[in-house]
């Protein structure tokens, strides 16, 4: 049963708040606008919020600013700092924040940084929920995300029409933080996967097989996966562009090596992992999506991927 402080949710009604307009939040919000929610969006370099803002969208000057003029704002930014600072600070989305209005977050951040925004909203008499997304650009851009959420349950369920306009798949995992422990549980998922696709194709080529044809086979068998399909023909193609930043994925790495290592738990290959895109990001691909891991293990092999055709 909704609380008496918890907001119907409704297009035409509600009045969305929206921080952080990069590479997915900008289809995320997007999606919202042709929902039928009003939008007020903020994001550090505002040349990236152009489309959004094309689209309908108000512009606000800080997160606080945004928070005053909203029921429930989002956020998607890109590390636990920024998070703390969109949240927390000054001009944060708490200090604008009315009472019976919801903080989401979606950024994969702390649990524990999840769990402190929770406590602090409480005693605003403010409703806070973790909600991290899986699913990169190509989820955000044809909202068929999964979207996994950590608060109180009849939050969670008031928020129905924004994840249904955002997602294909939403859970509520338990509370305040478990949203944020489930998507380590994917990122642990995805790293050593990602691994074994690049050095597939690596060794494929190296074979001098036809790699587009090696992938009509093993991409229906038991070793396909998301990554091997989506990312796969981008590899092949030489498409290196971000659907998720290498530098946000090694943050997400240590946020779960981090967890790991406070529950006591060993994870050799989440470590191997992040370490391989420690070394990726050195060679200068931070800003490239994860599937630039090709290029650095090419380069151990002494292959210049990008020059191979």
């Amino acid at each position: 049963m909704i609380s008496m402080t918890t907001p119907t949710i409704a297009p035409g009604t509600t009045r969305i708040g929206w921080i952080g307009t990069g590479v997915m939040g900008a289809s995320m919000v997007g999606h919202l606008i042709k929902a039928g929610f009003s939008a007020t969006v903020y994001n550090r370099s505002k040349a990236k919020a152009e489309g959004v803002l094309a689209a309908g969208a108000k512009w606000a000057d800080t997160p606080k600013k945004v928070a005053e003029q909203s029921d429930v704002v989002f956020s998607i930014v890109g590390f636990p700092t920024d998070v703390r600072e969109v949240t927390l600070g000054a001009e944060g989305s708490l200090a604008g924040a009315k009472s019976g209005s919801i903080l989401v977050d979606m950024t994969t951040s702390d649990p524990s940084l999840a769990v402190e925004i929770y406590e602090a909203a409480k005693a605003r008499q403010v409703l806070s929920v973790d909600a991290p997304v899986s699913g990169g650009d190509i989820g955000a851009k044809n909202a068929t995300l999964s979207i996994m959420v950590g608060g109180d349950k009849d939050v969670v369920d008031a928020l129905a029409p924004c994840w249904n306009a955002m997602g294909k798949t939403l859970v509520h995992q338990g509370g305040a933080g478990a949203g944020q422990h489930t998507k380590a549980v994917n990122q642990i998922l995805i790293a050593s996967n990602m691994v074994g696709v690049c050095e597939a194709l690596l060794y494929g080529y190296k074979a001098g097989l036809d790699l587009p044809t090696v992938l009509k086979s093993v991409g229906s068998g038991a070793a396909g996966s998301w990554s091997l399909n989506n990312l796969g023909p981008r590899i092949m193609d030489n498409n290196f562009d971000p659907g998720f930043f290498v530098e946000h994925f090694i943050k997400d790495m240590g946020i779960a090596l981090a967890e790991a290592k406070q529950m006591g738990l060993c994870l050799p290959g989440l470590a191997l992992a992040h370490q391989l895109y420690v070394s990726v990001k050195s060679q200068g691909y931070g800003r490239n999506g994860t599937h630039a891991l090709q290029l650095a293990l090419a380069k151990m092999a002494g292959i210049d991927w990008q020059k191979r055709v």
